[in-house]
């Protein structure tokens, strides 16, 4: 029997075709999806501060472009991890894309291989690892949560890396699960035939128990290792030959700490204002973080990315690639695999419309200077003086 979800199963090419922005694939997501859905993609935790900041901060950040730079020729193309993509942007991990369309996280695979791009699939998705890989057609990393069992854990590692998966991403920000409020008031429960399937051989899957609150915080609660600490990317390391990228850093002793225990790549991160409200925004201390450990290990960044513009932000403070979540998820909602690669498309075209315009022809051009203007002060964009 197939799998009963909400989502709209029907792409919209012509919702697809006239969306300019990716604000436009929001409001076209937020119409197709039922409320409860949408409200758990949307929310943050508490009173959102750390939700809205992330954007607010992007915002504040002043671009001071060149002129009279030959940009008649660009690329976008870059390196994170030892895999070449076609720009720097990558989709990051986010559970249950069932919730948006029915082909999930297949078809969202998709259409990052076709951008020639990575997909991070979540832990918690509702497609098991093995039929996101016999599909794909680009890489895919796996981002993990480490369980209580160990063991269930190290099985879950072993059939990544036997899948196919070509890095490993560690959340480190869910000891506990931060409360999302618009999940409790809607007491979020996973449609009937949906499941956390990457669980499913250890018994796992279920996050559809009613409790007071989201199923999902129960799921968390009981579930999670809360005592997870940096001794675990020691054994983690030792039980794969994935590199580890460590995703959830927001301080640059943490970053340092995860260098130290051999991350491959730390991606500056507040769980999208889904954890711990009022929590800093990953823009303001992205360019700390990089004065201290960029040239030891690879940055990667997410929260709150919409436009062209905010990835050159990113790319000018440090960061190899910036990660989103939530955009590829509208896409979904609006197209499956078409609204995704539509999505893509469009932060392909701001990302080269901001570098011609800021006199970057390659990602290498893309510095500090263009935070300050070249002056070397501290302000609203210099790396050594964001909080």
């Amino acid at each position: 029997m197939a799998a009963s979800t909400d989502a709209n199963t029907d792409a919209d090419p012509v919702a697809i075709g006239d969306a300019i922005n990716i604000m436009d694939f929001a409001r076209l997501a937020r119409e197709r999806m039922n409320p409860p859905s949408w409200e758990y993609y949307a929310s943050g935790a508490d009173d959102e501060v750390t939700l809205r900041a992330n954007r607010d901060a992007l915002a504040r950040i002043a671009l001071h472009y060149r002129v009279l730079v030959d940009v008649s020729q660009r690329s976008l193309a870059t390196r994170v991890v030892g895999q070449e993509i076609s720009m720097p942007l990558i989709i990051g991990p986010a559970g249950f894309h069932k919730l948006a369309h029915p082909d999930g996280e297949v078809a969202t695979a998709s259409a990052a291989g076709r951008a020639g791009t990575v997909m991070v699939l979540s832990t918690m998705s509702n497609t098991p690892v093995e039929d996101v890989m016999v599909r794909a057609t680009g890489p895919i990393w796996f981002q993990l949560y480490v369980y209580r069992d160990r063991g269930i854990t190290r099985g879950l590692v072993e059939r990544v890396e036997a899948a196919g998966c070509s890095a490993l991403v560690l959340t480190v920000d869910v000891p506990l699960l931060g409360r999302r409020e618009r999940d409790v008031r809607n007491r979020f429960t996973l449609p009937e035939g949906l499941t956390a399937a990457n669980l499913l051989p250890a018994g796992l899957q279920d996050v559809q128990r009613p409790v007071d609150g989201s199923s999902l915080a129960a799921y968390a609660s009981e579930l999670f290792e809360p005592a997870l600490t940096w001794q675990d990317i020691d054994w983690l390391r030792s039980i794969t030959r994935l590199p580890i990228v460590v995703k959830g850093i927001v301080r640059p002793d943490d970053a340092r700490r995860a260098v130290d225990h051999g991350a491959a790549g730390i991606v500056v991160s507040n769980h999208g204002g889904r954890q711990l409200d009022t929590a800093p925004a990953t823009i303001d201390v992205l360019g700390r973080i990089a004065a201290d450990v960029a040239s030891d290990t690879e940055l990667m960044v997410d929260g709150g990315f919409r436009r062209g513009t905010d990835v050159l932000k990113a790319i000018a403070l440090g960061a190899r690639a910036v990660l989103i979540a939530q955009p590829a998820l509208w896409g979904l909602a609006v197209g499956g695999a078409d609204g995704v690669s539509r999505v893509l498309e469009l932060f392909r075209a701001e990302i080269d419309l901001a570098m011609g315009l800021c006199g970057c022809p390659t990602i290498a051009d893309i510095g500090p200077d263009l935070l300050d203007g070249g002056a070397g002060n501290a302000g609203a964009g210099d790396p050594g003086s964001l909080e």
